[in-house]
């Protein structure tokens, strides 16, 4: 990382709206009634590819505008983790985190504004409700706290594996697409039970806007299961880089 502090937080919180504005983006275009992704709300139309490419370029995009600024963290489970195994320093954990949330917030925001219309449009409320956060498919709070966690720490083990990998210790960008192309396959294969979330930031700030805006038909902000994709991530994302640590160092 080669930025001031002062940079490296405005990377983080342009780098987390970039990736809310096109992951969630592409929820309310696949779920939302009458957008260009879908006729109607649901997952019609290969709504969960189109799903899994926005979060994967949401992602793979800011990798590449300011991973050598502040490291693209956009993520509290990254930053937390980091900050556990000693590679991040504790002192910039809370900046790190304040200037994520807020780019998720908005993000967010800006998703509402484009997408107004549609959302006026659209009753179901659970359909609404997935354009700014997850939810318990299962109705289980176990079974999406094990989804996150474990998806979390494959994630942050991948990524890892992919910015510290020998093949591509010369070649930023390409472990940057590999992240990217990470990302849209824990969507595609890890996404059914929850969502995924596998970041405090993208789940939590959004649901914020969802909980505190004046929303169409937006129901409940299911606030009783909003713990799992803070804390899930956060464990997993320990663990990942833990086992990572183990095997192949730092």
């Amino acid at each position: 990382m080669t930025g001031s502090w002062e940079a490296r937080y405005a990377a983080e919180f342009f780098g987390t709206l970039i990736l809310v504005l096109l992951g969630n983006g592409a929820v309310a275009n696949a779920f939302l009634k009458n957008t260009t992704g879908n006729d109607d709300p649901g997952l019609a139309n290969g709504g969960w590819l189109l799903v899994a490419s926005g979060y994967g370029l949401g992602v793979m995009l800011p990798a590449m505008m300011f991973g050598s600024i502040s490291g693209n963290h956009l993520n509290p489970a990254i930053t937390i983790g980091q900050a556990v195994i000693g590679i991040f320093p504790w002192a910039h954990v809370a900046p790190y985190l304040i200037w994520q949330f807020l780019g998720a917030i908005a993000g967010q925001c800006l998703i509402l504004a484009l997408y107004w219309p549609h959302y006026r449009q659209t009753t179901d409320n659970e359909a609404v409700l997935g354009t700014f956060a997850t939810s318990d498919h299962a109705n289980s709070q176990l079974n999406g706290f094990v989804t996150e966690m474990v998806g979390t720490a494959v994630l942050i083990f991948g990524a890892m594996g992919l910015y510290r990998g020998m093949f591509f210790h010369q070649n930023i960008d390409i472990a940057n697409i590999g992240v990217g192309l990470l990302i849209a396959a824990m969507v595609i294969s890890l996404g059914g039970p929850t969502g995924p979330a596998l970041n405090p930031a993208r789940d939590l700030g959004s649901r914020l806007v969802h909980a505190l805006l004046p929303v169409p038909n937006k129901g409940s902000s299911h606030w009783e299961y909003s713990w799992v994709p803070v804390v899930a991530p956060i464990v997993g994302a320990v663990i990942g880089i833990w086992i990572y640590k183990i095997f192949f160092g730092l």
